[in-house]
C-alpha cells in the first residue's frame, strides 16, 4: 500500500506527538503507512502525488481570515506551500481530508468565505449530517446525528459553489462538505478523543481559547464526552483510499 501523507503545522511536541499517533490508530495505520511532514519546521518540499494514497491535513495555530499584515512569515509561507499543492490535489481531485484547517485552505483556495461569524467554544457539540451526507460514502455506518469534538475562530460562512455541505451543527451551518467526488474537510476533529483533547486544552491554555484561568473547568467539562463516532471517517478514508 502506498503511505498517506498527513501535513501538520503544530509546533508544540506533546500536542504533534498526540495528533500524528491519533491519526496511526483511528486510521488503523502503520508507521510506514503515515508519512508526516511538519509545515511548521521547515518548507514543504515537492510532492509527488503518485506516490501517496492520499492527504491529510490536521488542525493548526494559524487562521486563514486573519488579516494578512498579521499574519507572520511562517503563515504566509505555510498559507502558499498548501495553496500551491492544493492546486494540483484539486485539478486532480486527488484523496483528500482537511480536519479544522483543512476547512479554511479548501475552503479559500476554492472561492468560499471563511470569517468568524462561526467560531465554536472547545468542547463535543452534536452534529448532524445533511440528506447529501447520509448518502456520502466517507459517512457510511455514520448516524445522522453524533457528537463531536471542535474549538475553532473561523467557519465557512459561504460554501464554495462547487461544494456540497455534507454536516452541520447549531451554531456552525458548514461542519463538514465536500467537493469533486474525493475532496474532504471537516470542521469538527475527526482524529480527538478526550486524551488528545485533554492534552491540547493543556497545551493550548495561553493561546486565547479560553482564559487561562478556566483550563481545568474546560476539561472538565469534556471528560465524559462520547466521540466514538467521528474516528470512523478516518477509518472510511482509509479503506475508500488506500491504493
Amino acid at each position: 500500500m502506498k503511505p498517506f501523507l498527513l501535513l501538520a503545522s503544530r509546533a508544540e511536541d506533546d500536542a504533534a506527538i498526540e495528533e500524528y499517533e491519533a491519526f496511526l490508530r483511528f486510521g488503523n495505520l502503520e508507521p510506514e503507512q503515515l508519512h508526516r511532514i511538519r509545515l511548521e519546521a521547515g518548507p514543504l518540499p515537492r510532492i509527488n502525488l503518485d506516490e501517496y494514497s492520499g492527504i491529510f491535513v490536521s488542525g493548526s495555530p494559524f487562521n486563514a481570515s486573519d488579516p494578512e499584515g498579521s499574519k507572520s512569515e511562517l503563515q504566509l509561507r505555510v498559507e502558499s506551500e498548501l495553496g500551491v499543492l492544493l492546486d494540483e490535489v484539486v485539478d486532480r481531485d486527488f484523496p483528500f481530508l482537511g480536519a479544522c484547517y483543512g476547512v479554511g485552505t479548501l475552503g479559500r483556495h476554492q472561492g468560499g468565505t471563511v470569517d468568524r461569524q462561526f467560531g465554536e467554544a472547545i468542547g463535543a457539540v452534536d452534529i448532524k449530517l445533511t440528506a447529501a451526507g447520509r448518502v456520502d460514502p466517507l459517512l457510511e455506518d455514520v448516524p445522522d446525528s453524533f457528537s463531536a469534538f471542535v474549538g475553532h475562530r473561523e467557519a465557512i460562512s459561504a460554501l464554495p459553489a462547487n461544494a456540497e455541505n455534507l454536516a452541520g451543527s447549531s451554531d456552525c451551518p458548514v461542519q463538514m462538505f465536500r467537493i469533486k467526488e474525493n475532496l474532504y474537510a471537516t470542521q469538527f476533529h475527526p482524529e480527538l478523543d478526550v486524551p488528545g483533547l485533554l492534552t491540547r486544552i493543556s497545551v493550548y491554555r495561553h493561546a486565547g481559547y479560553f482564559p487561562p484561568e478556566e483550563a481545568e473547568s474546560v476539561a472538565d467539562s469534556v471528560r465524559d464526552a462520547d466521540v466514538r463516532i467521528p474516528p470512523l471517517i478516518l477509518r472510511n478514508f482509509v479503506r475508500r483510499y488506500a491504493r
